[in-house]
């Protein structure tokens, strides 16, 4: 079975309102990227990075007077390693590379606050004799739509068992079958059990134990509620190079610059550009596209993985007070042990759509499920567990049970109403076999990366796996760049820093907010119509153009207020790097021209071998950027 991505891709180019014109890349010029990306061969081209300059403000008077914030040494922390992110790749990372210098754990809110801590279902992992490398390879590329990269799946499984075993050491909690070893469970997609999992908590459990390693740590310094606002970038000749990255204190509202030798990429994906979606708030985008900002390469973005069952609220008998901020997940481990799908008149449609019935891979799942709802008009579909052991029920599901048993669902005898939910980017920043980006000093792991693993759609449970490998892989090359790195006492003077607001005045923040938040829910209204789960053309262009035109009427609105393009708010930064995301996912989707894994087009709905190569955006020199596309600061030339 050959997996190998073939020569040329896609080379995406900003038109002048901000979106990406998609172009077929030749096989001229690819030699410096392949070296880079050993997995993307032929895949990008004409990587064009210049110094920036900022437009010019037109009629707009600067505030200068009204606002006092500058960088100062206080204001400046120095670092060996700035880590963005306080998942298990983030997490992991720290912990290894602490042992060779300083670190800064920056997270966005709470350290626990992560993805991470809201997977449920487990860790993949070869462990059992009966069970093999090979086959695990062979389930990853077959639910990847065969457009995984075979070296970095075989990678990942081969060197999986391992990292399991290093968790344990730390002090993770893993459940325990009758014969003391690890009890495995199954999932969609794969045909062995070979999922680790502490019951359906395994993310918290994992979290847990790191968090509790890096608290004791002495090298490790965590910054809590810090929104990372931009990468710290200069040209080095062709190169971008990463020097760190600027922060805001979201409970002072202080500006604090990180300069550090190396950065690492864990902030996770963007959910929150879906309305509905298992991610929590912090799900944003935001290291996907400050890494765009930065001229990172970015990888497969139309790939977006819809969970097929999330708990759906009005299906409960007792509904939800208020709307959660996140879809509460009924992990895969439910159908693996056997739960079954059925529409409102109790009838099972899965048989009707695969042979592997509800344990196909979720881009399958997700898609029937659609298809029922659209059919039958509906709202939700039905899990049913019911008829296994009620003890075996609330031992490998304690915590389902616990929140439907809070709005009057007894799991063990009724069925759970489920709907598909944004859930993972299988798209990201471009990363080689040590999480290496183009950006020298800069590396990703986690869902913020796309490292050739996932191709066309994830199979589960091999998130968290790909976190804890790439995470490893990636301190090596950290610790010899920073080995070979100097810090000049004098570079954060390089970059004019980000401004507070606060002169703005409390009741033009508060429009300023408002009309965010209006905006931000429109956004997600637009990608949930035209960038679902079944996509076509005519959508897509309608999502494209409106977006367009709503990002380009909300970044009138800030400036009209008195917003200057280096100022810097939450709420604004977020909906910043939403917009980016958005049009990545967008631009990609319509590149795309056949329907493969998670991406589903009803004007191409076959699969088309010309078409398997990964989906390439490439910094171009000639792009006309709108305040989302555009790092704050500007470039410096070496």
């Amino acid at each position: 079975m050959t997996t190998g991505i073939a020569s040329g891709s896609v080379n995406l180019r900003l038109r002048e309102r901000g979106c990406w014109q998609p172009s077929l890349s030749s096989r001229a010029g690819l030699q410096n990227c392949c070296k880079k990306f050993p997995w993307s061969r032929g895949a990008c081209n004409n990587l064009q990075i210049k110094r920036y300059v900022h437009p010019n403000s037109g009629t707009r008077r600067p505030f200068q007077t009204l606002i006092t914030s500058s960088i100062r040494d206080h204001s400046t922390k120095y670092f060996d390693f700035a880590v963005i992110g306080s998942g298990v790749a983030g997490l992991r990372y720290a912990l290894e590379v602490a042992k060779h210098g300083t670190v800064a754990v920056i997270t966005k809110a709470e350290p626990h606050e992560s993805n991470t801590n809201y997977a449920q279902g487990g860790v993949s992992a070869v462990l059992c004799p009966s069970d093999s490398v090979e086959s695990h390879v062979q389930d990853t590329i077959v639910a990847g739509a065969y457009l995984c990269d075979e070296e970095t799946v075989r990678v990942v499984c081969t060197e999986g068992p391992e990292r399991i075993r290093e968790l344990i050491a730390m002090g993770a909690s893993f459940d325990h079958g009758e014969d003391g070893n690890l009890h495995l469970a199954r999932e969609g997609g794969h045909s062995h059990r070979r999922i680790v999992h502490a019951a359906d908590m395994t993310g918290r459990e994992i979290e847990r134990a790191l968090l509790k390693a890096v608290e004791s740590d002495p090298n490790i310094s965590v910054f809590k509620h810090h929104f990372a606002i931009d990468l710290l970038t200069s040209q080095d000749g062709s190169e971008t190079v990463c020097h760190g990255v600027d922060t805001m204190d979201t409970k002072t509202h202080k500006v604090l610059r990180f300069i550090s030798k190396v950065t690492l990429l864990a902030s996770g994906g963007a959910g929150h550009i879906y309305p509905s979606t298992t991610n929590p708030p912090v799900a944003t985008g935001d290291g996907i596209a400050m890494a765009h900002r930065a001229q990172a390469i970015i990888s497969n973005m139309e790939f977006v993985q819809f969970h097929p069952t999330a708990l759906a609220d009005e299906g409960l008998p007792i509904t939800p007070l208020k709307t959660r901020e996140n879809a509460f997940l009924i992990t895969e481990a439910v159908r693996g042990d056997g739960g079954l799908l059925y529409n409102l008149d109790m009838e099972r449609f899965m048989p009707m759509y695969d042979e592997r019935a509800e344990l196909a891979p979720r881009d399958v799942v997700a898609r029937s499920i659609d298809d029922q709802l659209k059919k039958r008009d509906e709202k939700y579909v039905l899990l049913d567990i019911s008829h296994k052991s009620r003890d075996k029920i609330l031992l490998h599901f304690p915590n389902i049970a616990a929140e439907c048993l809070k709005y009057g669902l007894d799991i063990t005898r009724d069925p759970i109403p489920v709907v598909p939910a944004a859930h993972y980017m299988c798209g990201g920043v471009r990363a080689g076999l040590q999480g290496e980006t183009n950006v020298r000093g800069l590396y990703v792991a986690g869902e913020v990366a796309c490292t050739g693993l996932h191709g066309a759609n994830r199979l589960a449970s091999n998130s968290l796996l790909e976190a804890l490998v790439f995470a490893r892989r990636a301190v090596k090359p950290s610790i010899d760049h920073m080995k070979g790195s100097h810090i000049d006492q004098t570079i954060s003077r390089w970059w004019d820093p980000p401004v507070i607001p606060m002169q703005l005045g409390c009741t033009i923040l508060d429009k300023i907010i408002n009309r965010t938040k209006e905006v931000r829910k429109e956004l997600k209204s637009i990608m949930w119509e035209h960038v679902g789960i079944v996509r076509s053309t005519t959508r897509l262009m309608a999502a494209e153009q409106r977006i367009g035109e709503l990002e380009l009427e909300w970044e009138a609105y800030l400036f009209q207020q008195g917003w200057e393009p280096t100022m810097v708010g939450l709420e604004a930064c977020e909906m910043r790097n939403l917009f980016c995301c958005a049009k990545l996912v967008l631009t990609s989707a319509l590149t795309r021209h056949e329907s493969r894994g998670l991406h589903y087009t009803t004007d191409f709905p076959h699969v088309d071998e010309r078409s398997r190569l990964p989906t390439i955006i490439v910094p171009c020199s000639n792009m006309n950027r709108t305040w989302s596309s555009r790092q704050l600061h500007k470039q410096q030339i070496c």
